[in-house]
C-alpha cells in the first residue's frame, strides 16, 4: 500500500510563478498533494523574491534567477528539517512569491478635514488628496506580518491600511515643512517630501518601501473657504479702503434712485440718507482736488441754502427719534448744521 501511495504521488521538477494580473503582491505556490523533487528547479523572476516556509517558518529566500534545489542552496530549510548529509527526497515546504514591482497611482486622500496648526491662522481643518508608489522591499517581514498563509495577498487589500498611514502623518508633514496653509498651493512638492519622509518608517515597518508621494490639490471646507476668501478681499482692498466705499456707494445709488418711495421705513430712510452724506462727501472731495493750486482768485463755492439745511435738520429728527441716531450724534450733526446757516 505504502508502494502504491509513492507511485501515486506527484513531484514537483519547477516552480515559478508568472503573474497573471496586476494588484498581486503575495502568491502561494500550489502544493497540495506534491512534494518538492530533489534537484528540481526554482525560477524567479527578475520583479519577484520567493521564500521558502517550513511549519510557518520563513526559511530561505531567493532573488531573481534560476536555482537547483540541494542542500547547498537550502541551508536555513536543511537545517530545520534536520537533514544530515543526506537530501532528502521529495520533501514538502511551502513557497510563496511576492512582487518587488512598483505600485503605482495608489490614492491618498482626506475623507473628513484634518485639523493642523498653522502660523497664519492657528489652526485650521483642510483637505489634501494625492497619489503615492511603493514596493516590497522585505519579503519575510511583509509574510510574518501582514500576508501570512493565504494563498494571495492583493494591493487592494492593503489599500485601506497605506492610507491611513498617510493620513496619519499629514500634520507632521505640515509641522515639519514649516509652510504655511496659505503656501501650501505654491509649494506642493515640498509638502509631499516632507509627507514622504514623515509615513516611510511605518511602510519600512511592514517590509515596503515608499518610493514616491504626490500632492495634487490642498483646500479648505466651504465653510472655511468662504472666510478665507473674504480675508482675501479685505487684504485686496489694504490702502484703499477710501476708494473702495467710494466705488460701492458709486454702485448702490442707481438701486437707490430706482427704489424711489419704495425703500420705505427706517431702513430706507437711513439707506438713503447715508448715501447723500457719503456721496456729498466724494463729490466735495473731488471738487477740492480739482481746484487745489488754482489761487485765490477762484470764486468761493456757494453757501448752502437754508431751507435745505431746515429739511436735513427735520431728517436727523426723525433718526433721532426712531433711536436710529443717539443724543450725542444728533447734538454734533445739529451743530455743524447751524453754523452753516450762520
Amino acid at each position: 500500500m505504502a508502494l502504491m501511495d509513492f507511485i501515486k504521488k506527484q513531484f514537483i521538477d519547477v516552480i515559478q510563478w508568472t503573474e497573471d494580473a496586476d494588484g498581486t503582491l503575495a502568491w502561494r505556490f500550489p502544493m497540495s498533494g506534491m512534494e518538492i523533487q530533489n534537484g528540481g528547479q526554482l525560477v524567479v523572476r527578475e520583479s519577484q523574491v520567493a521564500v521558502f516556509v517550513n511549519e510557518g517558518q520563513v526559511a530561505d529566500v531567493f532573488g531573481p534567477g534560476t536555482h537547483r534545489l540541494t542542500t547547498q542552496t537550502l541551508p536555513v530549510l536543511t537545517y530545520l528539517k534536520n537533514w544530515d548529509k543526506l537530501f532528502e527526497s521529495p520533501f514538502k515546504s511551502d513557497v510563496y512569491f511576492f512582487s518587488t514591482r512598483q505600485q503605482i497611482d495608489q490614492r491618498w486622500g482626506t475623507s473628513q478635514p484634518v485639523t493642523i496648526r498653522d502660523k497664519d491662522f492657528g489652526a485650521v481643518r483642510l483637505r489634501a488628496f494625492g497619489n503615492y508608489a511603493y514596493r516590497m522591499k522585505d519579503a519575510k517581514a511583509f509574510h510574518s506580518q501582514i500576508s501570512g498563509t493565504r494563498e494571495r495577498y492583493t494591493t487592494a487589500e492593503l489599500d485601506g491600511q497605506l492610507r491611513g498611514l498617510m493620513l496619519q502623518h499629514i500634520s507632521d508633514a505640515v509641522a515639519s515643512s514649516g509652510t504655511a496653509f496659505l503656501d501650501l498651493a505654491a509649494n506642493q512638492i515640498e509638502f509631499a517630501a516632507a509627507l514622504k519622509t514623515a509615513t516611510a518608517p511605518s511602510f519600512e515597518a511592514i517590509g515596503l518601501e515608499l518610493l514616491s508621494v504626490t500632492m495634487q490639490n490642498v483646500s479648505l471646507p466651504e465653510e472655511l473657504q468662504k472666510i478665507l476668501d473674504q480675508r482675501i478681499g479685505m487684504g485686496i482692498i489694504g490702502q484703499n479702503m477710501g476708494q473702495f466705499i467710494q466705488y460701492q456707494t458709486a454702485q448702490a445709488l442707481p438701486e437707490l434712485a430706482k427704489g424711489g418711495s419704495g425703500g420705505s421705513g427706517i431702513a430706507g430712510e437711513a439707506i438713503g440718507l447715508g448715501a447723500g452724506v457719503a456721496l456729498g462727501q466724494t463729490l466735495a472731495q473731488t471738487l477740492g482736488q480739482g481746484l487745489a493750486g488754482v489761487g485765490a482768485a477762484a470764486p468761493a463755492p456757494a453757501a448752502s441754502k437754508p431751507e435745505d439745511i431746515v429739511s436735513l435738520l427735520e431728517k436727523l429728527g426723525d433718526l433721532k427719534a426712531k433711536g436710529i441716531l443717539t443724543d450725542e450724534e444728533f447734538a454734533a450733526k445739529k451743530a455743524d448744521l447751524l453754523k452753516k446757516l450762520g
